[in-house]
């Protein structure tokens, strides 16, 4: 007799033969991995060149302002992730979450590409603001205002719906696809996860490497509209991919069983006044039904504790990802303001003056040196699957999942540590008036003459620290997860990273106010008299605290995984 509920999900309607149904659950996974190679290379190519949009003559924001707005738009889009979790477990089935999801990141990239050229931006932003005139500073140390960004709520609210695109899609189109392998196997399920993340950083390589370089030498309006057939090509082959799709109906949320929880242990009496006056509270509401029985109370009450014991050790881990959104928000800054080479260098011997002229013009783009950090993710992970991790279990020597988050965060400090050498000695050369100016795309930037491969250590620093802390802490959320709070716990992981790019950005504007060491009055959309070391310097404090604080949490999740209650944590935690 068939399990309750089962007749409710959905098999692929093309495996019926003996040995269909592993090829097609093989070729539904391949399906969703060119699905998220797709999205990953939109992604990218929207927060890559975010700051160098903003901060370009188009829309004339101040430094600080688009490297906020970058930092905003990665955070949101990471704290997001249980909204579409809860309305995929709650109401919609993760088929459905993610098909709306990618139609509304398709409408909501329209926006860029629609901003991207003069009459768009004045049908959606108006006409740009005359700048005031006034008298000069009479001093030096003179207040001088930032001006309002120019279509600020119409970038903002863009930049919010396609965060909570990306988001609902991260959270729910990962487990979509274990899904379609979990009958293989968990060696099915593991090697998913391991293609999944490698086709994270084949189309983060394929948009920094084409789009990147589009939006920077070329045309923002060119490289929005890649981006748009990315997601529409997406879009196409989820639908087309869907007769083989193993698809499973909402089985309830527990969210209200959990903060109810919450309630109990931490207000007692309140929780006990609320359960008088609403009796019938324990009793599920008409639009929570679901084809399955719910959990009993002591199913919530065993989710609930494991996750009291789960979170403090994915809280830990926010200020690493204060340290990992940099790469993407003031390391973009920094770099602008580093030496940039031609990508073809002048030959007078054998090249015309106008072909030499059209070809200097063509400036690596500063999105680039994130390849340094996806290249080291694309060589690291096979080796470390098939080589060091299996040579490593021979040796008993595997770490366990949390002992890898540890080495990942203290390759998270050296990375800001070595941004911020970095920095101090770009801001000698600007104390001793030694700047070079530099068109990129349109704009002018002056430049310290150090070379902008000095900043490939930073970003190599980064990609080792994602291979230790952000694979491993996926892991980690996954695996010690009840199967009935796995969408929960994996977007609560999501949402922490948003709040440390959330956080990054509230640091990066709290120092921005005058008196702040990135209070750059004299340059706007410069940062040549930001004391930005002081800030990367700050960043390795506060990641070499919490480093020595996870240390200690670790320890004591440990302990309490091999008491007698949870026997088979251990074996989770040495994946």
């Amino acid at each position: 007799m068939p399990a309750p509920g089962a007749a409710e999900e959905r098999r692929p309607l093309l495996g019926r033969r003996p040995r269909a149904p592993r090829r097609w659950r093989r070729t539904a996974a391949a399906a969703v991995l060119l699905v998220e190679t797709l999205e990953r290379a939109a992604f990218f190519g929207i927060s890559a060149n975010l700051v160098l949009y903003l901060n370009s003559a188009s829309f004339q924001w101040d430094g600080q302002q688009a490297s906020r707005a970058a930092l905003v738009f990665l955070g949101a889009s990471y704290l997001l992730a249980p909204v579409g979790g809860w309305l995929a477990d709650a109401y919609l089935g993760r088929y459905r979450a993610v098909t709306l999801s990618l139609l509304l990141y398709l409408v909501a990239s329209s926006l860029l590409p629609a901003t991207a050229f003069p009459d768009g931006r004045r049908s959606f932003c108006g006409e740009v603001p005359a700048s005031p005139l006034g008298p000069a500073c009479p001093s030096p140390g003179c207040t001088r205002v930032s001006p309002t960004p120019y279509c600020a709520p119409t970038l903002y609210s863009g930049l919010l719906l396609l965060a909570l695109a990306a988001s609902s899609v991260r959270s729910n189109l990962t487990s979509f696809g274990a899904d379609q392998v979990m009958d293989l196997g968990r060696h099915a399920s593991r090697r998913f996860f391991n293609w999944l993340y490698w086709s994270i950083n084949v189309g983060a390589v394929l948009s920094l490497l084409v789009v990147a370089f589009i939006q920077q030498n070329i045309d923002f309006l060119l490289g929005y509209s890649i981006i748009v057939g990315c997601l529409g090509l997406a879009f196409f082959i989820f639908l087309f991919a869907t007769p083989i799709f193993v698809t499973k109906p909402p089985t309830g949320s527990q969210v209200s069983s959990m903060l109810k929880l919450a309630l109990q242990n931490c207000c007692p009496r309140l929780s006990h006044r609320h359960s008088a006056r609403d009796p019938q509270g324990t009793q599920p509401l008409p639009d929570q039904r679901s084809p399955q029985p719910g959990p009993s109370p002591q199913e919530d009450m065993a989710n609930f504790q494991v996750l009291v014991k789960i979170l403090p050790v994915m809280v830990t881990l926010v200020p690493y990802w204060m340290v990992y959104f940099q790469m993407q928000s003031t390391y973009v800054l920094q770099g602008l303001h580093l030496r940039i080479p031609n990508i073809f260098p002048d030959h007078p011997a054998n090249s015309s003056v106008a072909l030499r002229a059209q070809r200097s013009s063509y400036k690596i783009p500063e999105a680039w040196l994130l390849l340094a950090n996806v290249v080291v993710v694309l060589i690291l992970v096979p080796v470390k699957d098939h080589l060091l991790d299996p040579l490593l279990q021979q040796c008993k020597l595997l770490p366990s999942a949390l002992q890898k988050m540890a080495l990942g965060m203290f390759f998270g400090f050296a990375s800001v540590l070595v941004a911020g050498g970095l920095e101090m000695e770009r801001l000698q050369y600007i104390h001793r008036n030694q700047t070079v100016s530099q068109q990129i795309g349109k704009d002018v930037y002056y430049a310290a003459p150090l070379s902008i491969w000095w900043q490939i250590p930073q970003y190599l620093l980064i990609g080792i620290s994602e291979i230790f802390a952000s694979i491993p802490g996926l892991e980690f959320a996954y695996s010690e997860a009840p199967r009935s709070m796995q969408g929960a716990i994996m977007g609560i992981f999501f949402c922490l990273s948003g709040v440390g790019s959330l956080l990054g950005s509230s640091l990066v504007a709290l120092l921005s106010l005058p008196g702040g060491w990135l209070y750059c009055p004299k340059d706007f959309g410069n940062i040549n008299n930001c004391r930005m070391d002081l800030y990367f310097f700050l960043l390795a404090c506060i990641q070499a605290a919490t480093a020595l604080l996870f240390i200690w949490i670790a320890g004591r999740y440990k302990r309490v995984a091999q008491g007698p209650t949870t026997q088979s944590c251990p074996s989770r935690d040495r994946g």
